[in-house]
C-alpha cells in the first residue's frame, strides 16, 4: 500500500470525511491489501459502538405493482412478464404476527409505488401494527411521496424510511430512470424525510450501468454530507425483462469495499448486508458483515409473494434469507463471531 493511500485512509478513519478526489483515489487503487485494511478498521469501529450484535429486520414485500418504469427494475410498470400481487392488510398483519413470534422487533414494509396504498390505508395499517406490537419499529420503503404523506405516516407511528437515492449524479440518475422521474424530486424527498424526524436511509446500486468511480465517489461524499441513519447498498443484478437485462452485475468485492468505507464515514450507521449480496455469493451476507455491516433483513413475506417480487434475477429468498430460518441465520452469524439480537435496533447516537 503506497504512502498516499495510507494517509487518505488514516484521514478517513480519524475525521470520517474526505475530499471527493480522495474518495476517487480509494476507488482507483483497490487491492486485496487495501480492502483487508479497510475491513479491519471498519469492524473495529462497528464493534466499538454495536459490539458483536447484528440487528435483524423482518422484510415484508407488500406489493410488486409500481407506477414507475425504472430501467433496472424487474417490477417496472412496462414489464408484462411480471406476475403482479398486492398483500391485503390482513396478510401484512399475519406476517407481523408470525415475525414477532420469531423474535423480530422491526418490520420493513417495502413495495413498488402502488396507488392502492394511500395515506389512509397505510396510516390505518401502521396504527394497527403499533397497537399490537408497541415494542417494535416500523420501517417503510415505499418510494417517493409528498411531504404531507410522509408527515401523516410519521404521525401514524412509522419510525424509519428507506429511500435509495440510487446515484448522487444527476446525469447518471437520468440514465437509469425514465424522463418523468426527477433527480431533484428524489433529493427533495430525502430532505423532507429528515426534516420530519424519521430515521432516514438512502443508498445506491454498486456497478449499475454507466457508473464510474467518479459517480461512486460522489455517492460517498453525498452520504458523508447527508448523514443518513441507514444506508442500503448492494450489487446491481440485472433482471432479464428490463432494458439492462444483459448488463454485467456489480461485484461482491467492490460492494464489501464500499461497506467498509461507509462504516468509516459514519461509525454508528445502520448498514445492511443485503439480500443482493447473498444472491451473488453463498457467503455474500457473511462477507458483508465482516466488511462492517450490522443489519440483515430476512424475508417474512408469504412464499407466493417472494417469488414474484423480482427486482432482479435469481433473487434469494430461501434458506437463511427466509425469516422462518432464523436459527440458520443465527448459526451463520455465530460462525463469524457475531450474534443476532431481538431488539428494535435503533441507531446508537
Amino acid at each position: 500500500m503506497n504512502k498516499e493511500i495510507q494517509e487518505i485512509i488514516e484521514r478517513l478513519h480519524q475525521n470520517h470525511s474526505l475530499e471527493l478526489t480522495e474518495y476517487k483515489m480509494l476507488l482507483d487503487n483497490i487491492s486485496p491489501e487495501i480492502s483487508e485494511h479497510l475491513a479491519n478498521l471498519a469492524r473495529v469501529q462497528q464493534k466499538q459502538i454495536y459490539s458483536n450484535k447484528i440487528y435483524i429486520r423482518g422484510l415484508i414485500e407488500i406489493s410488486n405493482i409500481c407506477k414507475n418504469d425504472c430501467l433496472y427494475c424487474g417490477i417496472r410498470r412496462s414489464n408484462k412478464s411480471c406476475s403482479r400481487y398486492r398483500l391485503t392488510s390482513e396478510e401484512i398483519l399475519d406476517c407481523c404476527e408470525h415475525g414477532y413470534g420469531l423474535g423480530f422487533r422491526t418490520f420493513v414494509l417495502q413495495g413498488g409505488e402502488d396507488s392502492y396504498f394511500t395515506d389512509d390505508v397505510l396510516c390505518k395499517l401502521i396504527k394497527e401494527i403499533k397497537e399490537k406490537y408497541s415494542d417494535c419499529a416500523i420501517t417503510l420503503s415505499l418510494g417517493e411521496r409528498s411531504y404531507e404523506s410522509y408527515k401523516a405516516l410519521k404521525e401514524a407511528g412509522a419510525d424509519r424510511y428507506l429511500l435509495r437515492h440510487e446515484t448522487a449524479t444527476k446525469e447518471h440518475y437520468e440514465g437509469l430512470h425514465p424522463k418523468e422521474m426527477s433527480f431533484d424530486t428524489r433529493m427533495e424527498c430525502l430532505k423532507n424525510l429528515k426534516a420530519l424526524g424519521y430515521q432516514v436511509g438512502c443508498g445506491f446500486m454498486v456497478g449499475s450501468p454507466y457508473q464510474t468511480n467518479l459517480e461512486i465517489a460522489r455517492d460517498l461524499k453525498f452520504i458523508e454530507e447527508f448523514q443518513p441513519d441507514m444506508c442500503g447498498i448492494g450489487p446491481f443484478i440485472p433482471q432479464k425483462d428490463t432494458p439492462f437485462g444483459k448488463e454485467s452485475a456489480g461485484t461482491l468485492e467492490l460492494t464489501c469495499y464500499l461497506l467498509s468505507i461507509l462504516r468509516l464515514i459514519k461509525p454508528n450507521l445502520l448498514l445492511p448486508s443485503t439480500t443482493a449480496l447473498g444472491t451473488i455469493s453463498p457467503k455474500g451476507r457473511e462477507m458483508g458483515i465482516l466488511a462492517g455491516a450490522n443489519v440483515v433483513m430476512p424475508n417474512l413475506s408469504p412464499m407466493s409473494a417472494r417469488e414474484k417480487y423480482t427486482l432482479y434475477d435469481n433473487k434469494s429468498y430461501l434458506g437463511a434469507e427466509s425469516a422462518q430460518c432464523v436459527k440458520e441465520l443465527a448459526d451463520k452469524m455465530v460462525s463469524i463471531g457475531y450474534e443476532i439480537v431481538t431488539d428494535r435496533g435503533d441507531i446508537k447516537l
